[in-house]
């Protein structure tokens, strides 16, 4: 069905698509590639929110698409929303055929689009590196088919499986060079969740810094039960927006009045937490968070089922008895009841070895 062409070109759109990394949230990663008689004529990729999609820019920069072919990496959008609909675009362009490689998961699309190309009299075929696709946009899928954010963890441990001495002292566990790491990972985030013990311990502003690339802040979100976070913290020295979720009722605003603070009252429950991440997902649109927080309340999302991918680091130190455990998760008291992971990436960082493990199916 397909060509070796038609690879290499879904490919470069693919490897366009990457640069909207750090920028386009809450919006899927796209790329696009124009082509006429097998040649590459033109691209472009979406670059961030409110701003032309990823064909819309290919289009810009092609002299001729009259009878063209489009390698699009996520079905062309068919809605107004902050932008108009690419596919009229795509209509009004003369493009003879169109190959996307995934249906967009948002149910304002879902095969619309597609469908809108075909009665214009567009050819289209789909699925070409459908899960290559999929894998730019892990977080807008699972936000637009399961209303919730993909959620990483992220945590720094000794080789013995200790995040800090039995004296609570954890700074710094890891090297420089894995601390400047996790700068990315903040930066590729929508969001970065933690919790109001981690905020009073770390004093840490939570922001990404001193990266050589243009990203999105992301937004901060505390987990604050009784609303005791103290406006003199470091967390919001640095500008941009923070939620807090508390089980207060009656919020205190006064206190943070000076702050881009949203309070956020969720109702005590057992699904407290879920009920936080379903919050981010419709009231926020944040596609992919990262928890930096502590072994207790990064142990209550993975024992909530919330937490899809974990990002450990390892120093090559020993921290001895009694110091503090990685996650403080439910017992267990069957080996085959263990929780699974599978590794997905393990490389050298500086010092340290950086494991990335999703759980195990």
């Amino acid at each position: 069905m397909w060509k070796e062409e038609d690879y290499q070109f879904m490919s470069r759109a693919i490897h366009l698509a990457k640069n909207g990394k750090f920028t386009c949230r809450p919006n899927p990663l796209v790329g696009c590639v124009i082509t006429k008689d097998g040649k590459l004529v033109a691209e472009g990729w979406h670059a961030a929110t409110g701003k032309p999609h990823a064909e819309i820019n290919a289009l810009n920069v092609c002299d001729n698409s009259t009878n063209s072919t489009m390698y699009i990496t996520l079905e062309p959008c068919s809605y107004h929303g902050r932008t108009p609909p690419c596919t009229q675009t795509l209509i009004n362009a003369k493009v003879k055929q169109v190959i996307v490689s995934m249906c967009d998961p948002n149910p304002k699309v879902s095969g619309l689009g597609i469908k809108e190309l075909e009665k214009s009299g567009i050819k289209v075929k789909k699925g070409l590196l459908e899960q290559e696709s999929a894998r730019l946009n892990i977080g807008f899928i699972k936000r637009m088919t399961k209303e919730l954010p993909y959620v990483r963890c992220k945590m720094a441990q000794s080789l013995d499986g200790a995040t800090a001495l039995a004296n609570g002292t954890s700074r710094w566990i890891s090297s420089p060079e894995a601390r400047y790491d996790v700068h990315y990972f903040r930066a590729g985030s929508c969001a970065i969740l933690t919790s109001a013990d981690t905020v009073a311990r770390d004093n840490s502003m939570l922001n990404p810094r001193d990266l050589e690339i243009d990203y999105k802040d992301p937004i901060r979100v505390i987990v604050d039960r009784n609303l005791k976070t103290s406006e003199q913290s470091k967390i919001f020295e640095h500008e941009g927006k923070i939620i807090i979720y508390t089980q207060m009722e009656n919020r205190n605003y006064k206190k943070f009045r000076n702050h881009d603070v949203d309070i956020v009252y969720v109702p005590k429950s057992n699904t407290w937490l879920s009920d936080i991440c379903k919050n981010m997902a419709k009231k926020y649109e944040i596609n992919e968070v990262l928890i930096e927080s502590g072994a207790t309340f990064s142990g209550a999302m993975i024992d909530a089922g919330l937490v899809d991918e974990l990002v450990i680091y390892i120093a090559p130190k020993l921290f001895g008895n009694e110091s503090l455990p990685l996650f403080k998760i439910q017992k267990i008291n069957k080996i085959n009841d263990a929780i699974e992971y599978e590794y997905t990436d393990i490389r050298k960082i500086g010092k340290d070895l950086r494991l990335i493990m999703k759980p195990k199916k």
